[in-house]
């Protein structure tokens, strides 16, 4: 993921085989939004106007970092979990003892597939806390793009959440499922603040005046 091109994985995202799919688009999404929370602190450390806190923007530029390797790296694993639900789909059954451990290897292979959408999701969240928390203290020409962050992660978000409940839904062990579903909801309820933040920086550009251009 790391050495790959930009346009190179779209190629392959765009393709009929399988890896990269929605999952590690989801990933990338929250690598996407990490990255520009990273450009924010980059670009309001050391400016003078931002000089009084520059301990919280170096902590959230390096918290950015970590979750932007994270996410790069959840993009990596959704391809090879995927990869051990195809197999074990494609597991003979033609004997009963080749029924139950294929149904047994689906199972298994689901329960796995599905950390990394809950992975994802949290990873997400984590940007969009970041964003809110810059909003105050980042440079005044680089808070459109915690926005953009923001949204970034929502996107991504959104993806895991279908991914998740899709995996969830083929695996019949009801306690795992109710506590997968647990752990989204508790990311999903970062999509209220992205939502907020989006609005409250939009909102302080419509109510600008616009320029006085001299003729």
């Amino acid at each position: 993921m790391r050495d790959e091109t930009v346009g190179g994985w779209l190629d392959a995202l765009a393709s009929a085989s399988f890896p990269p799919g929605a999952g590690a688009a989801a990933a990338m999404n929250t690598a996407v939004g990490a990255a520009l929370i990273s450009m924010v602190c980059n670009l309001s450390i050391g400016h003078p106007t931002c000089a009084a806190h520059t301990s919280d923007l170096v902590a959230a530029q390096a918290a950015a970092e970590d979750l932007r390797s994270t996410a790069l790296g959840l993009a990596a694993e959704d391809a090879a979990a995927f990869g051990a639900v195809l197999a074990a789909h494609r597991l003979p059954r033609t004997t009963a003892p080749d029924t139950r451990a294929r149904a047994a290897a689906v199972q298994a292979a689901l329960t796995a597939a599905t950390e990394v959408p809950l992975r994802t999701a949290r990873s997400a969240a984590g940007v969009i806390h970041l964003a809110r928390g810059l909003i105050a203290v980042a440079k005044a020409d680089v808070v459109p793009d915690l926005a953009v962050a923001a949204s970034c992660a929502r996107a991504a978000l959104d993806t895991a959440a279908v991914i998740a409940e899709a995996n969830l839904s083929g695996i019949a062990d009801t306690e795992h499922r109710t506590a997968a579903r647990v752990q989204l909801e508790r990311s999903l309820e970062a999509v209220t603040e992205s939502e907020a933040l989006t609005a409250e920086i939009r909102a302080r550009y419509a109510r600008r005046e616009p320029p006085v251009i001299p003729v």
